[in-house]
């Protein structure tokens, strides 16, 4: 009996030099029919689950063939093939069949693994201990605000539709890595506002539940229509000020600094953050909270593509590489730590 892995396992487990046997329960993100270079027919099929997503091709003489006729975008199926990783098409299986999902393994799927949930729950813990750290009143208002009316939504968005934290609750993870190193970095540089850094990275990719975030009963990363004509950076300006307008401003008049000034410093983080022009940012940053900001973003982003193509990059000793086009390069294998061989 073939055992039952999510995509991202399935990946890891395809660069092994025999083919897997498996099984995966994924949602179908995308399904196109296409004709071969000899003309016979073809389905594409894209399939995404809570971890990743993958593409398969169902041949004419193929089961899979017949059940892509009858099934459509956004169906929950079981997918059973043998899987093996293809140096021209990447992720390959042969003799795939598949069939609609039960609705109770629909439920599951959607809720995910014990470990995945857990995950998420200690990374929104993370970021709610963040807030409740926070000093100014108004600052930390604000980000409670968030988190009170926006939560839900926040949970489940991705961070991109691609290069990194690609899937169901992506965002969650990315701000509360870019959470943990951004104050630890505030402790070695006290000279900056703690409470700013905090809220820049709490709000910075804000506008993305609006731009890359599934459906509530899905995994497919979809934008509204305001996500596609606004982008993340404008919704999130808006959705700032949307909050701040909101607020009881009771005493404010007596706190320093300015409380204008200090929305403005807000409303910067969010719009600096992509960090030159050609990337997006309509300003630079001119706060070394928002330098900061756009280089702790950076740097999870960048480190989330190194650590995903090694788990889908076959051992070293295969000679086998693959180009990651965001960060320009082909991943050398990191070194591992120091071990002292034991005397005898």
């Amino acid at each position: 009996m073939s055992r039952t892995l999510s995509i991202s396992e399935l990946k890891k487990a395809a660069c092994q030099p025999t083919p897997q046997e498996a099984s995966i329960h994924a949602q179908i993100e995308r399904i196109t029919r296409k004709e071969a270079s000899n003309g016979n027919p073809y389905y594409e099929v894209m399939f995404r689950d809570g971890s990743d997503c993958m593409t398969l091709r169902a041949w004419n003489d193929t089961g899979a063939f017949d059940a892509c006729r009858s099934l459509k975008e956004g169906n929950f199926v079981c997918v059973d093939g043998v899987f093996s990783r293809n140096a021209a098409f990447g992720l390959d299986a042969r003799g795939w069949v598949m069939e609609s999902l039960q609705d109770e393994l629909i439920e599951s799927l959607l809720e995910g693994s014990d470990e995945r949930r857990a995950l998420l729950d200690r990374a929104y813990q993370s970021i709610a201990g963040a807030i409740e750290s926070l000093a100014d009143p108004r600052v930390k208002s604000l980000c409670e605000q968030f988190l009170a009316k926006h939560g839900i939504r926040f949970r489940r968005a991705a961070a991109a539709r691609g290069n990194h934290h690609a899937r169901r609750g992506g965002l969650l993870e990315h701000t509360s890595r870019m959470m943990e190193s951004a104050m630890a970095l505030c402790s070695v540089y006290q000279e900056l506002n703690r409470d700013l850094v905090i809220a820049g990275v709490l709000f910075h990719d804000a506008g993305k539940l609006w731009e890359t975030c599934p459906p509530e009963n899905g995994f497919g990363i979809e934008s509204d229509l305001r996500g596609e004509l606004l982008g993340h950076l404008t919704i999130g300006i808006e959705l700032l000020n949307i909050l701040w307008r909101e607020l009881p401003k009771d005493g404010w008049d007596d706190f320093s600094p300015n409380s204008e000034e200090l929305r403005l410093h807000l409303l910067h983080l969010i719009a600096s953050h992509h960090g030159q022009l050609e990337f997006g940012s309509p300003i630079l940053p001119k706060t070394p909270e928002a330098a900061l900001l756009h280089f702790v973003d950076n740097i999870d982003a960048r480190m989330e593509m190194f650590f995903s193509s090694y788990e889908t990059t076959p051992d070293p000793k295969n000679g086998f590489r693959e180009w990651v086009r965001p960060l320009g390069v082909a991943p050398v294998f990191p070194l591992q730590p120091f071990h002292a061989t034991p005397s005898r």
